[in-house]
């Protein structure tokens, strides 16, 4: 069982691609910090400050500008493609694999992981093409 997200950014894939594994611009839109750049064959700490939570992931692999592959989770993968298209733009692809089709919660999970990765391309959306920083925004629960 998977997921998959996608979304068009109206910068190269190389850019975009850069955004994810510079340490130094991740936290512009994902995550508030990741441990080191990201490499294949590395395990990467990423954290999120505001909600003093992190967690590892393992880099399985890595094509300059076009796709990296890691494991999270409880051994989901998660492969995210960089589609560079002719007029500059790029289809950010997500897809997140290793749901387990027997739990029970098994919607609720799709859905809430469904909407983080659609929040972290918009964030990624707004980093990149107008140099604005959305993360940490998303609101989760009921508000009383």
């Amino acid at each position: 069982m998977n997921n998959l997200s996608q979304m068009r950014i109206q910068k190269p894939a190389h850019e975009i691609f850069e955004a994810f594994v510079d340490p130094e611009k991740i936290g512009n839109f994902w995550f508030s910090s990741s441990s080191e750049r990201w490499e294949e064959g590395k395990t990467v700490t990423l954290r999120y400050e505001e909600y003093d939570a992190q967690g590892d992931i393992t880099i399985k692999e890595i094509q300059e500008h076009k796709k990296i592959v890691f494991e999270w989770a409880g051994n989901h993968k998660v492969t995210i493609t960089f589609v560079q298209e002719e007029k500059g733009s790029t289809i950010v692809v997500v897809k997140e694999e290793g749901f387990d089709e027997t739990n029970e919660n098994l919607i609720s999970q799709l859905l809430d992981n469904k909407e983080g990765w659609v929040y972290m391309l918009t964030c990624l959306k707004g980093y990149m093409e107008y140099g604005v920083n959305l993360r940490a925004a998303l609101v989760k629960g009921e508000l009383e």
